[in-house]
């Protein structure tokens, strides 16, 4: 039993939106879940995972520019900031602070519900409070 934790986070590295899906599921389903919790922002940096064209096409509705790097099996390659993405690092830092949490880096429950509670009372305590 595995799982993905998919986040939105702010500027600063801290969690606002978090959505837990199974393991092999593609980070699209993710994407889509978290599409209408967006803030206002103007750019989103997101792993390759995240690649797809009409991810692209609903953050630029919503005005957000993304920096988002292509799949390696695009035929065409998408153009990036590679300056503005090299801050993604902020992301990887939560998730490994994240992962400071005992509960959450073994994945204890069982449950998915009372697991995302888990990593939102972690993410609580360590971001916010």
């Amino acid at each position: 039993m595995n799982t993905k934790l998919h986040a939105v986070t702010d500027a600063n590295g801290r969690p606002i939106s978090l959505f837990v899906t199974a393991g092999q599921v593609s980070d699209y389903t993710g994407a889509a879940a978290l599409l209408d919790s967006l803030p206002r922002a103007q750019w989103l940096l997101g792993d390759r995972g995240y690649d797809a064209d009409w991810f692209r096409d609903a953050l630029e509705a919503k005005g957000i520019t993304p920096c988002i790097p292509g799949r390696k099996t695009r035929t065409e390659p998408i153009r990036y900031d590679k300056r503005r993405y090299k801050r993604r690092n902020r992301i990887e830092i939560m998730f490994g602070r994240l992962k400071d949490w005992r509960r959450v880096a073994t994945r204890y429950d069982r449950c998915p519900n009372v697991f995302l509670s888990a990593i939102a009372l972690a993410a609580t305590v360590l971001f916010w409070l």
